[in-house]
């Protein structure tokens, strides 16, 4: 019961992170056929479901596109509304939420974070599971056949390859640097250490080796 519990330090990150990823869309995007625009805000998403956690990283994404039916201009090139869910990027939108609770159960899967759990975890969450929502949507909206809307995806992937190592350096770095961002539990369950020896261990609880 307390691993779904949300305190206000909960809220404020998950509020963050939805914040990032409109940031991410204020460069804008371009479109190479015409459809999905090529954007930087899928690397929030991979950002999120690495330092939130897989149902934290999820609702973050889910805030966001929440904003955005209801009006706001938070994707790229300054659009919201519900017109976005039924664009030839509507799949990719909803990607993120299944993109960014995969992300944050592999990324997290373990006691602490690793590099190639924390790699493996990006990659497998931001693309595949992404391309696997998008693709199917992208090619029922423009109709056309999935392999050839699958083999147009292709143009995403050194750009998403990018953000891929982007995110998970940022990620390494934010560990090592400020571990206790990537708690996973409420701070009701997890006391302030009460001596040296015990914030010691509190600020080793998530080496990155």
């Amino acid at each position: 019961m307390n691993r779904f519990h949300l305190d206000a330090t909960d809220i404020a990150r998950i509020a963050v992170f939805a914040a990032i990823v409109a940031a991410l869309g204020l460069p804008g995007g371009f479109s190479v056929f015409g459809t999905v625009p090529i954007t930087a805000q899928t690397l929030g998403v991979m950002l999120a479901g690495a330092v939130l956690g897989p149902w934290r990283g999820a609702l973050s994404m889910v805030v966001l596109l929440a904003l955005v039916a209801l009006g706001l201009p938070l994707l790229s090139g300054g659009r919201g509304g519900l017109g976005a869910f039924v664009g030839p990027s509507a799949g990719y939108l909803f990607g993120w939420i299944a993109g960014a609770a995969v992300i944050g159960a592999i990324v997290h899967a373990g006691p602490r974070l690793t590099r190639w759990r924390t790699v493996l975890g990006i990659l497998v969450g931001g693309i595949p599971v992404i391309y696997a929502v998008g693709i199917p949507v992208q090619a029922l909206v423009t109709r056309l056949p999935l392999e050839a809307t699958a083999l147009q995806s292709l143009v995403f992937l050194p750009g998403d390859l990018v953000k891929v190592a982007l995110a998970a350096a940022i990620t390494i770095t934010l560990a090592r640097a400020y571990p206790r961002a990537f708690r996973t539990a409420p701070s009701a369950s997890t006391p302030a250490p009460a001596t040296a020896a015990e914030a010691t261990g509190e600020r080793a609880r998530h080496p990155v080796p």
